[in-house]
């Protein structure tokens, strides 16, 4: 049902876990793909190349989107090699996990500009090639429970991650009559190899999966791509400035 076709889309860090993730899931809906890494080069290429064996467009290329002009320079090389921009996922992200107790200035700052800051600079950048289609252009944000909940040695990450949901509610509402749609998918807790380094994390997985209200098993990638690509179709014209939780339904049981 979901039909990319022709579409043309960015993802950030999508060398592996959820961005590697979305990236396929939107080729496989038919969307020509640049893959975002920072430092992953081997597995962008590996990403890379699964998206050219779906028959689609595929390139690997490296920018921190945590810098500025690293955004404004990959969001450039995008549009050249596809030949225009109508989907972008803001998905990568930082950790540095300890206890707000014991957060420094330099800390947060850091964790802000890697997770939050970057949606926005995206969107400058992006803002003219994702109005210029005939379809409305996409721009989605991938955030996480720390943006709602308190979780344990996560303040920075679940204040940048708070932040992002905001910046993006208010691009819906700046770049919306420009027929762009901005949306955030907010998943559970995903068993990525970042989410693997952070302490107790086991603990947290366990009982996220005791709550969940379908069928008992973890979250994986692939279902975070599937709302990400859903948000990226036109089947999501109509859904705008909004933040679609996919946690099994671990955010709304007592």
């Amino acid at each position: 049902m979901i039909d990319l076709s022709g579409r043309r889309a960015l993802v950030t860090g999508a060398s592996r876990g959820i961005g590697a993730a979305c990236a396929v899931a939107l080729a496989e809906a038919g969307a020509d793909v640049v893959v975002n890494f920072r430092r992953s080069q081997e597995e962008a290429t590996a990403v890379a190349g699964r998206i050219g064996d779906l028959g689609r467009r595929a390139i690997a290329v490296r920018a921190d989107v945590s810098e500025r002009e690293d955004v404004r320079g990959l969001v450039r090389i995008a549009a050249e090699q596809l030949g225009g921009l109508d989907i972008v996922v803001s998905n990568a992200a930082a950790g540095g996990f300890r206890p707000a107790s014991e957060m420094t200035p330099a800390h947060l700052e850091s964790i802000v500009r890697a997770n939050a800051a970057p949606l926005a600079w995206l969107a400058q950048d992006a803002a003219e090639h994702l109005a210029a289609g005939p379809r409305a252009g996409k721009l989605v944000a991938v955030s996480s429970h720390g943006s709602r909940w308190a979780v344990p040695n996560y303040a920075a990450v679940g204040a940048s991650k708070a932040a992002l949901e905001s910046i993006a509610r208010s691009l819906a509402l700046e770049l919306g009559p420009r027929g762009v749609n901005v949306n955030v998918v907010l998943p559970g807790i995903v068993a990525t190899e970042a989410v693997k380094s952070m302490p107790g994390v086991e603990g947290l997985l366990d009982g996220a999966g005791e709550r969940m209200m379908t069928a008992r098993r973890r979250i994986e990638p692939r279902d975070v791509a599937g709302a990400v690509a859903f948000l990226c179709s036109p089947l999501a014209d109509m859904v705008q400035g909004e933040t679609l939780i996919v946690d099994g339904g671990v955010s709304v049981r007592v």
